[in-house]
């Protein structure tokens, strides 16, 4: 709907999508907005709170809202009066999805559940994203993002300040794989409900999506409770059944972290002619004479005599230097990065460019997935303020003339925006 010129790849673009969300929650049209969707915010008078929660706040807005509803078009409605719920339904009469994310039968509670919904709609798709899901003992309880790493195992605590349990530096699963998984699921939908037309209602709990996503620890514990005599461990280590999590990677030599001269490198020669390579190349043949290794997942674990002897190694160059003996050499070698230096990394620069603040109101990294051959996908708008476009959508896509318009705004539909 905004005029500014498209920026990339506009794969979605003929998707409507109308969205009530809260906070985080309402990432998960954000990728749908980068390829093109048509996404509609509908507010609460007063609009969403995410642009005053979390940090940084960027010229009075959170970092935290320039990201989640960059290229969205708002629209302030109160869903409690019958004027704002007639909007609503004209919205979704014309919407290929909605998405409801706030906690357990929002919607529903207003009159405007999956049922209303396909009555004037019955192609519609009705995404639901909770924290903790639509069913369960936890179905109502309030939380917020690090609530769902927490419960799905991803993130413990850590020493604080007098020995008390801190929060750790960490990667938010939930709130980022929740809206991922959505998204395909919504897409998918869509699809079948073109072909069919018939709409349906899915869910997902962002603390579902943080244990899927790390599905390998929590299946490995799974795997290590069944009898010895099924689950055995690699060959290379004579099947020994190693404990779950890192299967005894902290340990590893082959694979595993080193200093170079200037920081870290990851050091993944765990395939017996990646080892030989990386020995030809410093001109060590004499470590793989010593220790050739098995062919397959060998990291050497525990051998401390050669796990001194990498290390005297790699502090020798750069991590760069590293980098180029590995492309020259063919050796699996990769940096170490820090979420404050990647942006330096040539890697990410080619990749990864910004999508610039004076567009977004703040540096962004654009969706990760792009058409060979095109632009990036990228937002084509600031996240918007309260209403923003409240007259361009209820004129535009609903036909409302101006003085109808000035009534639902003097009647209190609109809200103050």
């Amino acid at each position: 709907m905004t005029d500014d010129a498209p920026v990339g790849s506009r794969l979605l673009a003929g998707l409507r999508v109308v969205e009530c969300s809260m906070l985080g929650p309402g990432a998960v049209s954000t990728p749908l907005a980068d390829l093109g969707a048509d996404v509609i915010k509908v507010e609460p008078p007063g609009g969403d709170y995410i642009r005053e929660m979390s940090w940084p706040i960027v010229q009075g807005d959170s970092l935290l809202h320039l990201h989640i509803s960059r290229g969205k078009n708002s629209i302030v409605l109160d869903l409690r009066t019958q004027a704002g719920r007639e909007i609503f339904l004209e919205l979704v009469a014309g919407a290929d999805v909605v998405i409801e994310a706030m906690r357990p039968g929002g919607l529903d509670r207003r009159g405007l559940g999956f049922g209303r919904l396909t009555e004037v709609n019955p192609r519609v798709v009705l995404f639901t994203i909770t924290g903790y899901g639509m069913t369960g003992p936890y179905r109502d309880l309030p939380s917020h993002g690090i609530a769902y790493d927490a419960w799905a195992g991803t993130v413990a605590p850590v020493p604080g300040p007098e020995g008390l349990p801190s929060i750790p530096d960490h990667t938010s699963i939930g709130i980022t794989a929740g809206p991922l998984y959505g998204t395909a699921a919504i897409l998918a939908a869509v699809l079948r409900a073109r072909e069919t037309g018939a709409g349906c209602h899915l869910e997902v709990a962002q603390s579902d999506a943080a244990a899927a996503f790390d599905w390998l620890r929590s299946e490995g514990h799974r795997a290590h409770e069944r009898p010895a005599d099924e689950v055995t461990g690699n060959p290379s280590d004579g099947l020994e059944r190693r404990p779950p999590g890192t299967a005894g990677m902290a340990d590893g030599v082959r694979y595993q972290f080193y200093a170079s001269a200037d920081g870290h490198v990851l050091f993944m020669a765990s395939e017996q002619k990646f080892w030989k390579n990386f020995c030809s190349a410093v001109g060590r043949d004499d470590l793989y004479e010593a220790r050739p290794g098995a062919h397959l997942a060998d990291h050497a674990r525990g051998d401390l005599w050669l796990r001194r002897e990498l290390a005297d190694v790699f502090r020798q160059r750069t991590t760069a230097a590293w980098i180029e003996l590995g492309l020259a050499h063919d050796v699996p070698i990769g940096p170490v990065n820090t979420p404050a230096t990647i942006a330096a990394d040539p890697q990410f620069g080619e990749r990864m460019p910004w999508q610039c603040a004076e567009r977004l109101g703040a540096d962004q990294l654009p969706f990760p997935v792009r058409v060979v051959g095109e632009q990036p996908p990228a937002a084509n708008a600031k996240a918007p303020a309260p209403g923003e476009h409240a007259e361009e959508i209820l004129r535009d896509l609903l036909g409302y003339d101006d003085a109808r318009i000035e009534a639902l705004r003097t009647a209190g539909v609109l809200g103050t925006a």
